[in-house]
């Protein structure tokens, strides 16, 4: 078994805490507000809005220096983009076909309260300005995602002690989106990215998040291995997950209370060096059957899951 760290016990150990904030709410708002036909994602059409649209002080399509997330695809993706009401929105475009079709009026509907432009275009239009896989007719171009303050995701707020998820060089955006919808259901405080060899949010990110890229505190970090030191320095215990050990994940038992960072490896190499040595403990997911691994946004969902279990009693 291979397990780097102090102590590679169960027992609940004493280090001190810290904690996060994670803010979610969603208001569905109704009202009236024009609409437009026409125009393209290329050539813009002509614009009415008002407080949240028709401006280009912050172009959407020029490149991001941060999270990313300024093109978001997918019914799901952009009906979450409006309901959280986090970030400014440029433009809405939705396939004509779909004009008065109940799967994208809601869509519609909020747009129109929040005086966001929408405008209905051709869908082979939105299928080549698109780059997820199957956008179902659906795209909005907003400001970039705000990154979150790592400071206040070491802090321990309402009683909720830090549960956080490091990506140690995941490139699949899929993956990572798939991760980032896993870690918005199991209750995760933050994600935390790192700014280089790693997928930020792409429009693919953001589709198969299913629009949980707006409600997850997402932060972009320099360096993995010295951030996770940190971590530690703040009583938080750092968890990585492989393959390539003997110990099981469901052996956590009451370390999984305590403020925690489960770090997950790419997708081809696991968990780096550097990585390895600053876990605390190593953990594996039995496999029962004749494949030896799976694929990582699985793996994470098992393992986020597992850990808010044993942190439900505490909570009760």
């Amino acid at each position: 078994m291979s397990n780097a760290g102090r102590n590679s016990g169960t027992s609940s150990p004493k280090r001190g805490g810290g904690s996060s904030s994670r803010s979610s709410g969603r208001n569905r708002q109704k009202g009236r507000s024009g609409q437009q036909r026409g125009g393209s994602p290329s050539n813009g059409g002509r614009r009415t809005g008002g407080p949240q649209g028709g401006g280009r002080e912050a172009d959407p399509r020029t490149p991001g220096r941060g999270l990313g997330g300024k093109q978001v695809e997918g019914r799901q993706a952009v009906r979450e983009l409006l309901m959280a009401e986090k970030r400014k929105i440029f433009d809405i475009f939705i396939s004509a076909e779909l004009e008065g079709d109940a799967g994208v009026s809601d869509i519609a509907e909020i747009a129109r309260a929040q005086r966001v432009p929408l405008t209905y275009i051709a869908r082979a239009k939105i299928e080549r300005e698109t780059r997820s896989e199957a956008p179902q007719g659906v795209m909005a171009l907003a400001a970039e995602l705000e990154e979150a303050d790592l400071g206040e995701l070491l802090r321990t707020r309402n009683g909720v002690k830090p549960f956080l998820v490091a990506v140690d060089g995941v490139t699949d955006p899929g993956n990572l989106g798939a991760i980032i919808r896993n870690c918005d259901g199991a209750g995760v405080t933050g994600v935390l990215l790192p700014k280089h060899r790693a997928v930020h949010v792409t429009p693919t990110v953001a589709k198969a998040s299913a629009g949980a890229i707006e409600h997850m505190p997402i932060a972009l970090v320099p360096g993995l291995p010295a951030m996770l030191t940190q971590l530690k320095d703040h009583g938080i215990w750092i968890v990585g997950l492989d393959d390539a050990v003997d110990r099981d994940l469901f052996e956590l038992e009451s370390l999984a209370d305590e403020p925690i960072c489960l770090v997950l490896g790419s997708e081809g190499d696991g968990l780096s060096r550097l990585v390895r040595q600053r876990c605390d403990s190593i953990v594996a997911i039995p496999m029962r059957g004749r494949v030896s691994s799976l694929n990582v946004s699985a793996a994470a969902a098992l393992a986020t899951y597992e850990i808010t279990r044993g942190r439900r009693p505490s909570a009760d």
